[in-house]
């Protein structure tokens, strides 16, 4: 059986929405806004929001579709303070501060980006992550870049967000 790079960064996306269903699990309205100690710290329910938007962001661009977050009302139904293209890049302490969503509207919303994720992969051939994607870099991003850097990404961000679950669990 011939392993294809879809079938990899499946499993890869797949880990992540397993680490996000993992560490929003159990955790009321306020352990996801906890900020550690100093209060300024990142909290879990914006990473994983951040997580979620970057791929639903970039995964649409490279797939030519529709982010997740306006097409299915996430946008909408977040109702967060921050313009309805905000993605978490760049975001001062005060606009994390301000992230207030219940863990099953981030899982909800986690899902949903990553069946359009899988549903992607799912129609890639070998040939087509040789594409470029961004020539704005030298040398310019291949698919096969931009795809594993969304999933390196992510798991930097569900990792951080385990992190601050454990020092919440310690306190």
């Amino acid at each position: 059986m011939t392993t294809t790079s879809a079938k990899l960064l499946t499993d890869g996306f797949g880990r992540v929405q397993e680490g996000v269903h993992g560490v929003l699990d159990g955790l009321a309205p306020e352990d996801l806004t906890w900020r550690g100690e100093d209060g300024e710290a990142n909290s879990i329910g914006w990473l994983v929001w951040h997580l979620t938007r970057v791929q639903d962001c970039q995964i649409a661009d490279v797939a030519g579709l529709e982010e997740v977050w306006h097409a299915q009302g996430w946008q909408k139904d977040f109702a967060l303070p921050y313009p309805a293209d905000a993605n978490g890049y760049g975001a001062s302490s005060t606009e994390v501060g301000a992230f207030s969503a219940p863990a099953g509207k981030l899982t909800g919303y986690y899902d949903a980006v990553h069946e359009q994720t899988v549903g992607y992969l799912r129609t890639l051939h070998e040939k087509d992550y040789g594409r470029i994607v961004d020539d704005a870099w030298d040398p310019p991003v291949t698919l096969g870049v931009r795809l594993v850097s969304i999933l390196d990404d992510d798991l930097q961000h569900v990792g951080q967000a385990a992190f601050v679950r454990g020092a919440l669990m310690r306190r």
